[in-house]
């Protein structure tokens, strides 16, 4: 495999995760998010527009740093050699579109909301409970169900199909997958939350959210190290690889020690 890939799809993966953080701390400071996602529109349509212009662009970051992983989404079968595994190829486009689905949910912020939010704040009352209105439908839609909801659960099926691609081949250290299994599904116990906001009374676990977001971006960036700085190990044969000959001037396969988005 070509060492020019591997360091560009380890850098993205790095490069996205950290650029993402710090969007969302910024957005996180600035706006309470993501405690005001379940906040009703007369309390963020408000905030939205005393935030000005700034936010908006704090919006519009904060989307396109966390489309940055799309690309080594896509690159990462290939920079660890594994472009025929098939599973790993469908997880790749299930990564890719949950990446746009977020994309969806972030930037509606940049283009939905503004007016909406102008039309509560300088409208009379019938305008206010109309802009009111449609901010709940778009925020349901947009935010809750394509965002959150699908977009949370396809890249947690990325994240597990790739760990479990780990533990089988062995083709990262062993600690990288089994770490990933554990945050993603942290992660997937934010869906409680998510699904609260459309059936009432559904037990949440407030920190799911909180510990499964920020594991999970920890362990994108650990993927992004840990492929920057060592080279990806041969797989281990599984049942029906190993009955296979290596043709000539390919290296054996063999066992190694192993180491260690809210819109």
């Amino acid at each position: 495999m070509s060492a020019g890939l591997r360091r560009t799809t380890g850098g993205l993966f790095l490069l996205g995760a950290v650029a993402f953080a710090a969007a969302a701390t910024i957005l996180s400071s600035t706006f309470d998010w993501p405690d005001i996602l379940r906040e009703p529109g007369s309390v963020v349509l408000p905030a939205f527009v005393a935030g000005g212009p700034a936010l908006v662009w704090i919006w519009f970051a904060t989307a396109w740093t966390y489309a940055i992983l799309m690309v080594p989404i896509l690159l990462l079968p290939a920079a660890l050699g594994r472009r025929d595994d098939a599973a790993l190829r469908v997880a790749t486009y299930v990564g890719a579109t949950s990446v746009v689905l977020s994309l969806v949910g972030f930037l509606r912020w940049v283009f939905v909301v503004p007016p909406l939010a102008r039309s509560y704040v300088t409208g009379d009352a019938t305008t206010r409970a109309a802009a009111d209105a449609a901010w709940t439908a778009q925020h349901q839609f947009g935010g809750a169900l394509l965002g959150e909801h699908l977009g949370q659960l396809l890249v947690v099926a990325w994240s597990v199909t790739v760990c479990v691609m780990i533990l089988r081949t062995r083709v990262l250290p062993r600690a990288l997958g089994v770490t990933g299994l554990v945050v993603s599904a942290l992660y997937l116990l934010n869906q409680g939350d998510i699904l609260a906001t459309a059936v009432p009374g559904l037990p949440v676990w407030d920190l799911a959210g909180l510990l499964g977001s920020t594991g999970w971006g920890l362990w994108v960036a650990a993927l992004g190290v840990t492929i920057l700085a060592r080279p990806v190990r041969d797989p281990v044969p599984s049942s029906t690889d190993g009955a296979r000959t290596p043709s000539a001037g390919t290296a054996t396969p063999h066992r190694a020690a192993t180491a260690g988005p809210r819109s």
